[in-house]
């Protein structure tokens, strides 16, 4: 009989994942963590079921730009999938943006809402990325402040009925810009009725098809760089669904999220309305970019965990060189360093939950808003690496199926190549991470949380992994002191591998913690094996690189010397 290889299948995406129930054990109070359990095992069930499903039949499918109408109107009409379609009718009812804010379990809302969006991102082909950038529009009109925006747009955003429910794109970049926003070239003008027009290109504009957006804009007169951008509310079509003096040129060709409908579009006019004040927007759309970096990370160690999962299921099911290959141990080898990498970016990136949903209710302890803003962009930055990593070693666990587009596996790779370029590069997140230290003060912050996660750890080995990360955070600290005094070249040169050592070394001292906690539970020894294997992967990556070297190799230069 001709041997046939099953599929790997799923089962409920949160009762099968130890690395986030132990560290909701560990970290969420009991009568908290009972009150999100029944949303979390729906979303679980509907992950690795129903989702799922339509997951694969939608493979392959894409977003449609129609431009004209059959009669030479110029229409612009966007048609999502018929996964997308059904994915904002769950986010909006199970309350993957209105969690945050109409939970009723305080403080704990953002991690609720998180750990949802954990579950539901990687059945959903990238519905997170407009989620994320709902989340973020609601956070920063909440924040400033304006009533009637608020009444309008933000009940909208959180809404639970998906009739009512708004997603919310964030049109920043352009041609001229990219990472540096300041160099912005779209104007904003006084029209004839006194309000404001936007004029300009939008180089990149994700979820394109949302009611609204935020974007910046340069008024009339304002002097140039970042401090000259203003912050404006744009609603993208009128009552009758036409686009308000918007021209989609065309959706972008990307190597993954094909799902999401991301465009090039041209300002002519658009009606816009201001958002504070006619300057400093950089600033004003801060909250925004600050939660969508934490969900670019919550989705990070989702894809990690996708492709896990599969590769665990698929290592049960297929047999090769006389055994199954869950019983060979270099297969077991590999998933066992994949699972490692996904336990410590959960713990660093529900560490910035945990401090963003105390900040955003008014909880906030000593040392929380210094960490909050210090580990923001690290964790983004950090397990947006390991998703890449991961997601390349799970493809690989297939052998050729990872690579064949019908299994649906090389979508993972091609989506999670993302994480590391949305919201800041490595690079760009990695400056962000030295500025934040510019008073030093955070890293004093940093240091007292670790030390204070060290005290709760009483297993030797433990011990001696929490003192491992606090000498990794010292030596990075050490270096930041002599890189300061020998220049910025030395110090930007750098800071990629610092920030990284910065985020690696609050993993694992997270991770001991959670290990810790599942001896005295009972005795559960898979955090410290976690722990360990997450160590010998690498947690200090600072060392001493001659500028010499780097500019001769980047630039293809001849270098004179010798070999040393």
């Amino acid at each position: 009989m001709t041997f046939i290889q099953t599929a790997p299948r799923l089962g409920n995406q949160y009762s099968d994942d130890p690395a986030l129930q132990a560290w909701l054990s560990h970290t969420v109070p009991g009568e908290v963590r009972a009150e999100m359990e029944p949303t979390l095992r729906e979303m679980g069930a509907l992950a690795g079921g129903p989702l799922l499903e339509m997951q694969r039949v939608d493979t392959g499918r894409e977003p449609v730009l129609t431009t004209w109408s059959p009669w030479g109107e110029r229409i612009d009409r966007i048609e999502p999938t018929p996964l997308w379609r059904e994915a904002e009718r769950i986010a909006a009812e199970l309350g993957l943006v209105a969690t945050a804010y109409d939970g009723g379990l305080g403080p704990w809302n953002r991690v609720h809402q998180l750990a949802l969006a954990y579950l539901f991102v990687p059945s959903t082909d990238m519905y997170g990325c407009p989620l994320a950038m709902t989340d973020g529009a609601a956070r920063t009109l909440l924040d400033a402040g304006d009533e009637q925006l608020a009444d309008r747009a933000v009940s909208r955003l959180v809404s639970r009925d998906p009739t009512r429910f708004w997603t919310s794109g964030q049109w920043m970049t352009e041609l001229t810009g990219g990472s540096d926003v300041g160099a912005s070239t779209t104007v904003a003008r006084r029209g004839e009725n006194g309000g404001w027009e936007l004029h300009g290109r939008k180089w990149f504009t994700s979820a394109i098809a949302s009611p609204m957006a935020l974007t910046l804009a340069r008024p009339e007169g304002n002097p140039a760089g970042g401090r000259g951008l203003a912050l404006f509310y744009v609603e993208t079509r009128d009552e009758a669904g036409r686009m308000r003096n918007i021209r989609v040129d065309r959706l972008k060709d990307k190597l993954g999220t094909r799902k999401l409908p991301t465009a090039e579009i041209t300002l002519e006019g658009t009606p816009a309305r201001l958002v504070g004040e006619a300057a400093d927007g950089v600033r004003r759309i801060t909250p925004m970019l600050n939660v969508t970096r934490l969900w670019n990370a919550v989705s990070s160690v989702a894809y990690m965990r996708r492709g896990i999962a599969l590769a665990r299921d698929y290592a049960r099911r297929r047999e090769a060189f006389g055994a199954r290959l869950d019983e060979q141990p270099l297969h077991l080898d590999t998933i066992a360093g994949m699972e490692a990498e996904l336990w410590g970016g959960i713990a660093l990136t529900f560490r910035v939950a945990v401090l963003l949903g105390r900040a955003e209710q008014g909880e906030m302890e000593e040392g929380d808003e210094l960490l909050l803003r210090l580990l923001t962009p690290v964790a983004k930055l950090t397990t947006g690496k390991q998703a890449v990593a991961v997601c390349s070693e799970a493809l690989e666990c297939f052998g050729g199926a990872g690579y064949v587009e019908d299994t649906g596996l090389p979508v993972l790779l091609r989506d999670s190549q993302v994480f590391p370029i949305w919201e800041g590069t490595t690079n760009v997140l990695s400056l962000d991470t030295l500025r934040v230290l510019g008073s030093g003060a955070a890293m004093g912050a940093l240091h007292l949380h670790v030390e204070t996660l060290g005290r709760g750890v009483r297993d030797p080995g433990l011990r001696e992994l929490v003192k491992r990360a606090g000498e990794a955070l010292r030596h990075a600290e050490r270096w930041l002191a002599e890189a300061l005094e020998r220049g910025r070249a030395d110090q930007e040169a750098g800071a990629r591998r610092f920030a990284l050592t910065i985020g690696r070394a609050t993993a694992l001292a997270e991770m001991t913690a959670i290990a810790q906690s599942m001896l005295d539970a009972d005795g559960d020894g898979r955090g410290g094996a976690a722990c360990r294997r997450f160590a010998r992967a690498g947690v200090d990556l600072v060392v001493a690189v001659d500028l010499e070297d780097s500019r001769a190799l980047a630039r293809g230069e001849r270098l004179n010397g010798q070999a040393t």
